[in-house]
């Protein structure tokens, strides 16, 4: 009898320590193209959110308990996005989503964690349909249309450039959207936009489009495809004799674009959310961290999953509760500093913040200029 009585006392301590285990972790989603097409984007992602909870859990956790990833690899496809979204929510029963990286695969997750009722931030999503699909939807990033403008106005008023050609993929809303945003923005200061050809998703031979734009003879060329295009695009325009400067987005912001594109991506330029070279504390601090924990400097994919894993946890820190409409309501009245600039959210839950201009000089990514919206 006693045996027994010792067993079954056993049984209901571990039940009940397995019980508070559960209750002490607050589980909070994460998604990025971990393998695919972006798969450096995934990585530099996880990692930017694995640092910030690990320094929230070494803090103490949130609201008294400790933080858990829930990690998804979303493969850079809408469809396998809307599914880990959905497992998230429900199976795994997390309280909140930052995710994912592509505007594509985010339009395809966001009204998921909408209907659910599941606060999310997109680390870099800049299409502006993201946030339009609901008042649980958030980004830490800027918009395509500011984007696009900086990086016309930087074409205009920096380089002195009067005409412009522009090639994307016109599968993709990202790429899409920046380029019609450039060539307003262009048009608007006076320039002219000479070519403005799409490419077909998954291309790797762009030379019917470069023909077009080189024998258009444009001062500058915006490019505003992913990183792994852009080296391809970079070389075969050169091949066919453009020597002038190019101009695009963040999804050039990859080691792989150097590796792969080598001299035809210098006299290259790319609107960024963050430069390692900002001398702000903030920044100096991140980058030494990041660097200790992982051996490399962070990019601004990192940053910005960092930030936005940062509000994220502040909202439910404000508010108290894990409860969805108390976090949206905290997220939206947040003003926070944070690595990428002091965060505070519009009425379409868009940050309001400065943008940067890397030039690729030597094989290296060279902070140029800060632009401020």
């Amino acid at each position: 009898m006693k045996r027994a009585f010792l067993i079954l006392a056993a049984t209901l301590v571990a039940f009940g320590l397995a019980g508070c285990g559960g209750q002490d972790v607050i589980k909070i989603g994460g998604v990025a193209p971990y393998t695919g097409e972006a798969a450096t984007f995934g990585v530099s992602s996880k990692q930017g959110m694995e640092l910030a909870i690990e320094e929230w859990n070494a803090a103490g956790g949130l609201l008294g308990k400790q933080i858990k990833l829930v990690f998804a690899d979303d493969k850079g496809d809408p469809a396998e996005g809307a599914t880990v979204y959905t497992k998230l929510i429900k199976q795994d029963e997390v309280v909140a989503i930052v995710g994912t990286v592509m505007s594509k695969v985010t339009l395809a997750g966001a009204p998921i964690a909408q209907n659910a009722g599941v606060p999310m931030i997109s680390p870099t999503s800049t299409n502006t349909k993201v946030t339009e699909v609901g008042d649980y939807i958030f980004r830490a990033c800027f918009i395509d249309p500011f984007q696009g403008t900086v990086g016309a106005k930087f074409a205009f008023e920096d380089l002195g450039a009067r005409t412009a050609a522009a090639i994307f993929d016109v599968g993709n809303d990202y790429t899409k959207g920046l380029s019609e945003a450039f060539a307003a923005k262009f048009t608007e200061l006076g320039g002219s936009m000479v070519a403005f050809e799409a490419h077909p998703t998954g291309a790797t031979d762009f030379k019917a489009q470069l023909t077009k734009i080189v024998q258009a003879n444009p001062d500058v060329l915006y490019v505003s495809d992913y990183y792994n295009d852009v080296a391809l695009i970079a070389k075969q325009v050169r091949e066919l004799g453009f020597t002038g400067p190019m101009v695009g987005g963040d999804g050039w912001d990859s080691p792989e674009l150097t590796a792969i594109g080598g001299d035809a991506v210098e006299n290259g330029f790319f609107t960024n959310h963050y430069s390692k070279d900002d001398t702000r504390p903030e920044v100096r601090e991140f980058v030494a961290k990041f660097n200790a924990k992982f051996g490399a400097e962070p990019d601004a994919l990192a940053t910005l999953a960092y930030d936005g894993m940062y509000l994220m946890l502040s909202a439910i820190k404000n508010a108290g509760s894990t409860d969805g409409v108390a976090i949206k309501n905290s997220m939206k009245a947040l003003r926070l500093p944070v690595v990428s600039g002091t965060v505070q959210f519009d009425e379409n839950r868009n940050p309001v913040k400065s943008a940067v201009i890397i030039e690729i000089k030597g094989g290296k990514q060279v902070y140029r200029t800060t632009v401020n919206p």
